[in-house]
């Protein structure tokens, strides 16, 4: 019995694995596009900085979990959160076209400017996630 329920746990481990990589490569690329430095805001106690980073992983991890659920093997794991990544930038800008100084306002301590740009990385990781097909 409970060697049946670990004839999954390779598959789990790999799959695991390659999301915390995924993850860390989203949080590096999307620290890097970002004019303000999350992590030192959040360090100052703002916190529309962990709203605004935070909510934007959650946008990434969604399309993230469909592709694990959804994909044939890693290496369709990894394209789909290639995409997800991608999807996640561009609401980044996306999002700078109506309010273009919403890293300024956030580096302020600005919440509102942090849950505009946090609810829109959820909302397309939400529409990512529901759109992975595969």
């Amino acid at each position: 019995m409970v060697l049946q329920s670990l004839q999954g746990l390779p598959a789990f481990i790999a799959y695991f694995c390659l999301t915390i990589v995924a993850v860390v490569v989203y949080l590096a690329v999307y620290m890097r596009i970002t004019p303000h430095d999350e992590f030192v805001l959040i360090r100052r106690d703002l916190p529309g900085a962990s709203i605004a980073l935070g909510l934007s992983l959650l946008g990434f991890a969604l399309p993230l979990a469909s592709a694990v659920a959804h994909s044939a093997n890693l290496l369709d794991c990894a394209i789909w959160a290639v995409i997800a990544l991608i999807v996640q930038i561009l609401v980044f800008f996306a999002i700078r076209i109506p309010v273009p100084d919403v890293s300024d306002r956030i580096a302020k301590g600005e919440m509102a400017a942090a849950i505009w740009l946090g609810l829109a990385s959820v909302t397309a990781g939400l529409l990512s996630a529901a759109s992975m097909t595969l």
